[in-house]
C-alpha cells in the first residue's frame, strides 16, 4: 500500500465533516475513506465478519510489523463504535502537509502517518510532458490548440 494518513475521531459526525472537508479541499473522493461501524466503506467489501473486515483493511493501510498491534486495536474500537477512522492518501509532501493539517485542526485523537517518507508524484495523465491531443487528433494546418478546431476545422468557434 501507498503513503497513508490515518486519523480517528470520536464519532461518525466529526468524521463524516473532516471527510467533506478534505474532498472539499481539493482531495478526490477516491483518496479519502471513512470507516465506521454503520459505514464500512472500503473495510465492507472484504470477506468475513466485521471485526475481520475492519482488521483485514487496516492491516492492508499499516503494513509494517511494529504497525500491526495499532490495526488489531483499531480495528476493535471500530467494530465497538467507540471510533471511526478517515484514511487519506496523499500524493506529495504538500498534500500531506495538507491533509495532516485539517485532520489535525478538526480534533482527531489520534493521526498515524504511514510510508510517508517514499512518496512520489504520480503522473495523472502522461509521464511525458506535451498536449495528450496530439496523439489522437491528426495535425492541424492552422496550428490551432484548441480540441474543438483541430476537430471541427471549417467551423467557427
Amino acid at each position: 500500500m501507498s503513503a497513508v494518513l490515518l486519523a480517528v475521531f470520536g464519532d461518525l459526525g466529526e468524521a463524516d465533516r473532516v471527510r467533506t472537508r478534505l474532498v472539499t479541499d481539493g482531495f478526490p473522493t477516491d483518496r479519502v475513506e471513512l470507516t465506521a461501524r454503520h459505514e464500512r466503506g472500503r473495510a465492507g467489501v472484504q470477506p468475513g465478519s466485521p471485526h475481520e473486515q475492519f482488521l483485514q483493511y487496516f492491516r492492508t493501510l499499516l503494513t509494517s510489523d511494529n504497525e500491526r498491534v495499532f490495526a488489531e486495536i483499531l480495528a476493535q474500537r471500530v467494530e465497538d463504535g467507540r471510533a471511526v477512522a478517515i484514511a487519506v492518501h496523499p500524493r506529495g509532501q504538500i498534500e500531506t502537509r495538507r491533509a495532516a493539517q485539517i485532520l489535525e485542526d478538526a480534533g482527531a485523537t489520534e493521526v498515524v502517518g504511514h510510508d510517508l517518507e517514499n512518496q512520489s508524484f504520480e503522473h495523472a495523465a502522461s509521464s511525458s510532458d506535451g498536449y495528450w491531443v496530439r496523439h489522437f487528433v491528426p495535425d492541424n494546418p492552422t496550428g490551432a490548440d484548441c480540441i474543438y478546431c483541430r476537430l471541427f476545422p471549417g467551423h467557427r468557434h
